[in-house]
């Protein structure tokens, strides 16, 4: 049996289905992350099939099933990130926050909170805020949900909360400079990057003002996350590659300008 209400939710993903049909899958606040079935959708030039692009957030009238699809009927109150929409950037910056979140959190479970968050956090990238950073902490966050959170208090062997601080696979979680000798092979992470991710793993997006991370900083943490997700989740996501390469071309392109610059000097 189906029940016809109104549940907010945020447009995770979109697939075609059928010749004319979309299934829709939306991150509710009721349901959690949950597949909705669209009839007509593609040919529909009006308000429902312009509120279903990603990204797209509001309140959906839908007939929920506990077994199946669930059915879109209409939608009110919706609202679209334009920056999101048009900028290649922040576009593959946004999808990578929806595809990591439709990894980590099981269809059917509510997590109301973490919706609360992830419309923040779309909103910052929306409004220019630096999209690594906004992407770093939800990478820290969603270490909780794959089940995979390490141990940021403070150092695992003895209690310290007083840095600087270092990361180990052996130990799962932070060493402290008396400790690093116990792991050889810890991260060798910048202490200021370990102190951002320890940050990061308590930071509500509520409290997030201007925070002004160095290139190298930005890098450094980008490694830490890459590892823990390689060592501890092993997901490999379409948009991750996408933003890793954006990195490459930035790192090239940098280092072009570097040696033309060393060039002119040269010649000077």
């Amino acid at each position: 049996m189906a029940q016809t209400e109104e549940v907010e939710g945020l447009v995770l993903s979109r697939r075609n289905y059928r010749e004319r049909d979309y299934l829709i899958k939306i991150f509710t606040d009721k349901y959690g992350p949950k597949m909705f079935f669209v009839r007509g959708s593609k040919r529909d030039k009006g308000k429902l099939a312009h509120s279903l692009q990603l990204f797209a957030h509001g309140t959906f009238i839908a007939d929920i099933r506990e077994d199946g699809l669930s059915f879109i009927q209409d939608v009110k109150d919706f609202s679209l990130y334009r920056s999101l929409q048009t900028d290649i950037f922040l576009n593959a910056y946004a999808t990578y926050l929806l595809q990591i979140t439709d990894a980590a959190i099981e269809d059917g479970k509510p997590e109301p909170t973490l919706l609360h968050e992830l419309l923040k956090g779309l909103t910052s990238l929306d409004e220019g805020m630096d999209p690594e950073v906004i992407t770093n902490i939800f990478e820290v966050k969603f270490l909780y949900y794959f089940g995979v959170m390490p141990e940021w208090r403070g150092c695992v062997v003895c209690g310290n909360t007083e840095g600087p601080f270092d990361y180990s696979s052996r130990y799962g979680g932070l060493l402290c400079k008396q400790h690093w000798s116990l792991d050889p092979h810890r991260y060798h992470a910048s202490p200021r990057a370990i102190h951002l991710l320890r940050l990061f793993s308590i930071l509500s997006l509520d409290r997030l003002g201007e925070i002004s991370v160095s290139d190298e900083t930005k890098k450094n943490m980008r490694e830490i996350l890459d590892q823990l997700y390689e060592e501890n989740v092993g997901i490999r996501l379409k948009s991750k590659k996408f933003i890793d390469n954006m990195h490459s071309w930035g790192d090239m392109l940098l280092e072009k300008r570097s040696a033309n610059q060393n060039e002119t000097t040269d010649k000077t």
